[in-house]
């Protein structure tokens, strides 16, 4: 029996991992998930893309690292091969979970691990009647979020689903707040009426942090997170052109982050997550913002060779060349005096409010072979093998 890699698309991730498990000695085999046929019926099923038949590499693989980028066919992948009598990594009952922001806060809730205060109300902002006509509540939704969250602070509004910040807003009046609930639509990515937070005055970061467990062992929390900074928006993610940096996390913040995936694995096996934290800064920062402003344009600056070697186009063509170029990249931006100051800042600010931090988001198919391997300084493919050697 073998270990699967289930993925739509082969990209540096699933190559990451492909290379890696060639370095453990660890066989893999693959599967193409979103070619494939998959046919069941009373004793068989067969798994066939138009030039191949993949019926023996799922029949023959005891584990499957479901690696789906899309989180609605990675809950059904999963789903689907568990029936079949496969393992999963993660397991679909965790996809099912982490698929949905409000489901996963209300796990860490139930375990009392701080979370930002989060209203959901399950209705659309425009309902369609049987004649045609509309009906519009997105004054009453404003008026039940009003209620329960501080418009002076500001209210975030996002999908329930959606990743990347995609359709995240921050509405800072009444009018505001109005008009951003009127724009949301049931979709794919929100299907479920509204969830909106309190914004949380996390200065200019947050943290990515990394969590997992292999069976038989007691889970670890990597000590080392990855910083997103930058002052172009409230949202920090780095697919809106933030920097990246490291930051060690203080005891108490990786004793948190274990809780929060023990609340998600919910008893499996071995799972891994990468948990998206804020820290409650508010005016409690250690330097100027002007200071602050200067340092994170120089480190900007200083990330473009990076960023250039990320986006070059024959990363796929050329993985080991690519990626040597990229290693060195990322070592000579972290060695710049911009990258030093502004870890400094981010590690002092994390320090000084360690007891603020709250958990928002848990990921369980996050990317890592970049930002998260060469800064953060774990290869995240090394704890999904162990974890499912662990349970074949």
């Amino acid at each position: 029996m073998s270990i699967a890699l289930l993925y739509e698309r082969s990209e540096t991730d699933e190559l990451g991992i492909k290379q890696t498990a060639q370095e453990m000695g660890i066989p893999l085999t693959f599967i193409p998930f979103r070619k494939i046929a998959f046919s069941i019926h009373k004793n068989k099923f067969t798994a066939t893309t138009k030039g191949k038949d993949y019926t023996d590499t799922v029949e023959n693989a005891a584990v499957v690292l479901n690696r789906a980028q899309s989180k609605n066919r990675r809950l059904q992948a999963g789903y689907l091969l568990e029936m079949l009598g496969k393992k999963t990594l993660n397991s679909s009952q965790i996809e099912f979970i982490c698929y949905s922001k409000l489901r996963t806060l209300l796990h860490c809730r139930k375990e009392r691990i701080p979370i930002p205060k989060t209203v959901y109300v399950p209705c659309d902002a425009i309902d369609t009647l049987k004649s045609g006509n509309e009906l519009h509540n997105e004054k009453d939704i404003a008026d039940l979020l009003q209620d329960q969250l501080a418009l002076n602070e500001g209210i975030v509004i996002k999908p329930d689903a959606g990743t990347h910040g995609k359709d995240t807003v921050l509405s800072k009046n009444r009018e505001q707040l109005v008009a951003d609930i009127k724009k949301t639509k049931p979709s794919i990515i929100n299907p479920i009426g509204i969830v909106a937070q309190e914004f949380i005055p996390k200065w200019f970061y947050d943290l990515r942090i990394i969590v997992f467990k292999v069976k038989g062992k007691a889970p670890i929390c990597h000590p080392v997170a990855l910083a997103r900074g930058g002052l172009k928006d409230f949202r920090t993610n780095t697919y809106l052109g933030n920097t990246v940096f490291d930051a060690k996390l203080p005891m108490h913040v990786r004793q948190l982050a274990l809780k929060c995936g023990k609340a998600l694995g919910k008893e499996q096996d071995a799972w891994m997550f990468a948990l998206d934290a804020m820290i409650n800064v508010g005016e409690n920062k250690t330097v100027t913002d002007e200071e602050l402003k200067s340092e994170l344009e120089r480190a900007a600056t200083a990330f473009e060779t990076p960023r250039k070697v990320k986006q070059d186009e024959n990363r796929l063509r050329d993985f080991h060349n690519w990626n040597c170029k990229l290693d060195a990249a990322f070592q000579n931006y972290m060695s710049t005096e911009p990258y030093k100051k502004v870890k400094s800042i981010i590690e002092k600010s994390i320090d000084k409010n360690k007891h603020t931090v709250v958990f928002h988001e848990a990921n369980s198919c996050p990317e890592f072979w970049e930002n998260t391997r060469l800064i953060a300084g774990i290869n995240v493919a090394v704890p999904l093998l162990k974890g499912a050697e662990s349970l074949a």
